[in-house]
């Protein structure tokens, strides 16, 4: 599908619910508004504009990663395909809204710092067979748990040459 892509920043209108599909798949679905401002140049006040809701779908890892990651009422950036979904609510009006099927979700770091952290998932026999350098590295740097930043090696010990 050849669909538009968009970026849209905007607050999470409640925690993502993930599922699983008959196939086993994993999505999750949230809602982020989005409400623009501009500033009035006649009396140099800002004012809002009204809210703009997407309907958001995040497709299996990202999905799950979501679903840990996000709260209502976060400020996330979300990337993926724009599409216009039509249906016909309880009351038998036909309603429409915009959805994305997100291929990126983001915290928006204007608000403050974010801790990522990576999630190991066990390697399949499959994937150790295709992979050249399967145990590389042998062992993981070290580094801030919290941060994630690399720390020094152990410095090497000194050696007094001038007493030998």
């Amino acid at each position: 599908m050849n669909a538009p892509q968009i970026t849209v920043v905007g607050h999470l209108a409640r925690e993502p619910k993930l599922r699983t599909l008959a196939g086993g798949t994993v999505v999750a679905d949230f809602r982020i508004g989005s409400t623009p401002s501009r500033i009035d140049r006649a009396t140099g006040q800002w004012s809002d504009l009204p809210t703009m809701w997407f309907g958001v779908s995040c497709w299996r890892t990202l999905g799950e990663h979501a679903a840990m990651s996000l709260k209502t009422g976060d400020r996330v950036i979300v990337t993926g395909r724009l599409t216009m979904r039509t249906w016909t609510n309880d009351q038998g009006e036909e309603r429409s809204g915009w959805e994305i099927d997100a291929s990126s979700v983001g915290m928006d770091l204007s608000r403050g710092p974010v801790t990522q952290y990576r999630v190991s998932r066990p390697q399949t026999a499959a994937e150790s067979e295709a992979t050249d350098d399967a145990d590389w590295p042998a062992q993981e740097p070290p580094h801030d748990p919290i941060t994630g930043e690399l720390l020094d090696p152990a410095p090497e010990p000194e050696v007094d040459t001038a007493a030998a």
